[in-house]
């Protein structure tokens, strides 16, 4: 058996009486060899000064026992360093130990031994062996040292006294006799060991305690282990007090419950009613779920059946329950087949739009012919406002589904879509879930909103989480966390949104990505006509005989008011303009005046001439064209995010040292594109009747104003080169001719991006004829009719082309007359003009 100390009523006291030992305990100057018996001790460690009984068990234990009682009845008391070796030896006790005086022993009927020590002095262990059956060893003893002065020492043994007596207080075990007891102790170095030994910390704070000679040091370690076991014993003070609170309110709510069933009981509320695990038991049986899932729902019931139903766990597998039979397993809308009634709704809905439509109607006529077929998913990506949210509940009412609206924008957490799992407290499944159960049926439209905007951070990435939803080869079988049983999403029709296509690749490659671009000026009209005016009058509470709103004021407003890809800025003017007319209404009132377009009365009509007066002055203007040609400004054509507008790029030489000057804020881009026009200018200088050395003490600066807004893009080369074609040969550049195309050394003319938007900033700014590359002439399909009827549009391949239709007069008589050649070059002849030809237009002419 181990020396484990007594833990009963007797404890351990500490000697205060001066004891004098003849011949063993030496005084503090001298320092005596001795040579004891070794009793090995687990989980306790003894003082000089300190009375503790201990128990001895282990056979080598109870013979330096017996070897002691026989002799001087002293005994060497060492700590061992791991309390679970039973047979320790010299490696396995610490270097420091107490020379102890044995008071009593006692025989146990068990064959234990009960002994009762005092620790005399700290000693120093030099050596132990096994000798006759037990340990022996040699050791020096050790006297306390004091290194400081008294004032110090005096000063730490008040500090050390004031916590010990807050420790006394709060802690129930030590007796308050014992603050008395240390009071009338003056030496510092047996106070320190009478401290320690009523301290509960741990054993290697004991002995190091123990290990510690000088005593101000020992004081200083003995204030730190005081103020932490007195922390601890306040944290212990408030976690009990916690527990106790939680306690009573849960013993007096199911004393409460008990009561209320046993009134209900004898009013007989309960007699007509099933119980609550009868309803959930026919609920598993009839709501039609697949057999592991039914499994699995069983074997929860089962489980709740045993539980306690004020017990915690019996509330998670409850609420695991609801969620479980709340699944539509079964339940699905019958999705719509007639293709009229849905191309009807889709068109009364929205205008335009038409690749998204018949991507639907394909959809559906495909469904009317096969019978298992799983749910498309589509990505509609396009600038705000385009409607690309609200073309989803348009599709979801086309096909008579439900609809299910579900933002990702900002979310970070892969929990949102597969949902937590049990183990954690709060735990829900994942947001498809959710929204499933909210819906009612397994066949919804869900509208991924804002797919491009989710992150990531430690949590996990949702976007990887998406990736098994938006499988069709996986999602039939969506493992949510919570629910932890496989769900088929494949008759669910999933329809994302985004902005941008900066969306994960493998993401990305699971949808069928549809561009929605910005709406043009004849589009938002359209729009605002049909659908933005009549909402906002009813939303406003106008009579629509109170109000209209011209043709002329809503292109104004689109024009002057608005600069936006979408509608919704749109519809915030027009908004603005009803709740001004019904404020006017309520002060003022006025006349009925005849609307332009109908014989019917109006009591206010907003035009164009009246418009400032409800929505103050223009705040936007578009770039026009120039009203007469002029040398080295060239209009160009540029593309943003909220549509096209026409670029003036204009260049001029001044004296300098033969650099390139770029302004108007031009990006990386652009400017190569600069460099790359001066260059081809350079290498054909002979062919444009140009000094090959005009960059001799003389500067080409180019400018892009304004200067405010940041430009960048490939598709202004061409209009460089002609700018500066134009500038050195002092040839004016026509006003009514615009053009866009990137440009290469060999002065061909490369493609480029946003045809549409820029062609419809040309008409509005009064453009009649645009060069484009001929690489786009395939884009010219997707053009508005009224657009390619209205704008000369010509196609060029070569730098010459554009040079011939943009300037003023032809380069190619003055070539030739410079270089006196007898033949002068035959100009460019017009290359292939395309006007009309757009969406099967019948009055498309091809002119060379």
């Amino acid at each position: 058996m181990p020396e484990w100390p007594h833990n009963g009523a007797i404890g351990f006291s500490v000697a205060v009486n001066s004891m004098h030992y003849t011949g063993v305990l030496m005084t503090q100057s001298s320092q005596k060899t001795l040579d004891l018996q070794v009793l090995p001790l687990r989980d306790v460690v003894v003082f000089p000064y300190m009375v503790i009984p201990l128990f001895v068990g282990r056979e080598k234990s109870m013979r330096a026992l017996e070897k002691a009682m026989d002799a001087d009845k002293r005994i060497l008391l060492v700590a061992q360093k791991m309390a679970d070796i039973d047979d320790p030896g010299a490696v396995d006790l610490h270097t420091i130990g107490t020379y102890a005086q044995v008071l009593q022993l006692l025989k146990l009927p068990d064959g234990t031994i009960k002994v009762l020590v005092e620790g005399l002095t700290r000693v120093s262990v030099d050596q132990v062996v096994e000798h006759d059956g037990a340990l022996r060893g040699c050791g020096i003893e050790i006297a306390s040292t004091q290194e400081r002065e008294e004032r110090e020492i005096e000063a730490i043994v008040r500090s050390l006294l004031s916590l010990f007596e807050q420790y006394v207080k709060t802690n129930r075990k030590l007796p308050p006799e014992l603050l008395q007891t240390l009071s009338g102790i003056d030496d510092p170095g047996r106070l320190a060991d009478t401290i320690a030994a009523h301290l509960s910390v741990r054993l290697a704070y004991k002995q190091r305690l123990l290990e510690t000679i000088e005593i101000g040091d020992r004081l200083e370690i003995l204030i730190g282990l005081v103020d932490g076991e007195i922390d601890v014993q306040q944290m212990e003070k408030r976690i009990r007090g916690r527990v106790k609170s939680q306690m009573e309110k849960s013993q007096r709510e199911y004393y409460l419950n008990e009561q209320m069933k046993a009134i209900q009981k004898e009013l007989g509320d309960f007699d007509d009613l099933p119980s609550e695990l009868e309803e959930l038991a026919r609920k598993i049986a009839e709501i039609g779920m697949p057999k592991l899932v039914q499994s699995k729902a069983k074997s929860e019931l089962n489980k709740l059946k045993q539980m306690s139903p004020m017990s915690a766990e019996a509330a998670v597998v409850r609420n695991y329950l609801d969620w479980l039979l709340g699944v539509p397993w079964k339940k699905c809308t019958k999705v719509r087949k007639d293709l009229k009634v849905a191309q009807s709704t889709l068109d009364d809905d929205h205008y335009g739009l038409d690749k998204v439509k018949e991507r639907i109607l394909e959809y559906l006529a495909v469904q009317s012919r096969v019978k298992q077929m799983r749910g498309p998913i589509l990505c509609l990506v396009g600038p705000p406002g385009v409607g690309k949210t609200s073309l989803g509940q348009s599709i979801a009412k086309a096909t008579n589904r439900k609809f299910v609206r579900m933002s990702l924008g900002g979310v970070r957490d892969e929990a949102e879509v597969r949902g937590h799992r049990r183990t954690y407290v709060g735990s829900m499944p994942g947001r498809v879930v959710q929204n499933l159960n909210k819906v009612g049926s397994k066949n919804p439209l869900f509208v991924l909103d804002e797919i491009d905007k989710m992150a990531m951070d430690f949590r996990g990435d949702p976007s990887a989480a998406l990736l098994e939803v938006l499988d069709p080869e996986q999602n039939n079988a969506f493992n949510d966390h919570y629910l932890d049983v496989d769900l088929d999403l494949s008759e669910v029709m999933f329809v994302a949104t985004s902005n941008s296509l900066n969306i994960p690749g493998p993401l990305l490659d699971r949808m069928e990505v549809i561009r929605i671009p910005g709406y043009t000026e004849d589009e938002k009209l359209n729009i605002a006509t049909r659908y933005l005016v009549p909402k906002q009058i009813r939303a406003n509470g106008l009579a629509v005989e109170e109000l209209a709103i011209g043709e002329d004021a809503i292109r104004d407003i689109v024009r002057y008011y608005t600069r936006e890809s979408g509608v919704r800025n749109l519809e915030r003017e027009i908004s603005k303009i009803c709740r001004k007319i019904v404020k006017e209404i309520a002060l003022v009132g006025v006349k009925p005046v005849a609307k332009k377009s109908t014989k019917s009365k109006v009591l206010f009509a907003v035009t164009s001439k009246n418009l400032e007066k409800y929505l103050g002055v223009r705040r936007f203007d578009f770039g026009r064209a120039e009203e007469a040609n002029e040398i080295g400004l060239v209009t160009g054509l540029a593309w943003t995010e909220v549509g096209g507008d026409l670029l003036q790029i204009e260049s001029t030489l001044v004296p300098g040292k033969g650099n390139l000057i770029l302004t108007g804020q031009l990006g990386n881009v652009m400017k190569e594109s600069a460099s790359a026009a001066l260059t081809v200018v350079r290498s054909r200088a002979d062919r444009f009747c140009i000094d090959v050395d005009f960059l001799h003490n003389q500067d080409v600066h180019l400018h892009v104003p304004d200067g405010a807004t940041p430009k960048d893009g490939p598709s202004a080369g061409i209009a460089m080169v002609t700018s500066l074609v134009s500038m050195l040969t002092k040839v004016p550049v026509r006003a009514d001719v615009a053009m866009t195309g990137e440009i290469t050394l060999r002065g061909r003319v490369s493609v480029i991006g946003g045809l549409k938007e820029k062609l419809l900033a040309a008409l509005r700014g009064g453009i009649r004829t645009v060069l484009i590359p001929e690489g786009n002439r395939r884009d010219l399909a997707d053009i508005p009719a009224n657009v390619t009827r209205a704008l000369t549009i010509v196609p060029v391949k070569w730098i010459d082309e554009v040079l011939d239709l943009a300037l003023e007069s032809p380069l190619a008589p003055k070539v030739a007359a410079q270089l006196g050649k007898s033949k002068p070059r035959k100009a460019h002849s017009r290359v292939s003009t395309v006007r009309g030809k757009s969406k099967g237009s019948s009055n498309a002419r091809v002119r060379h």
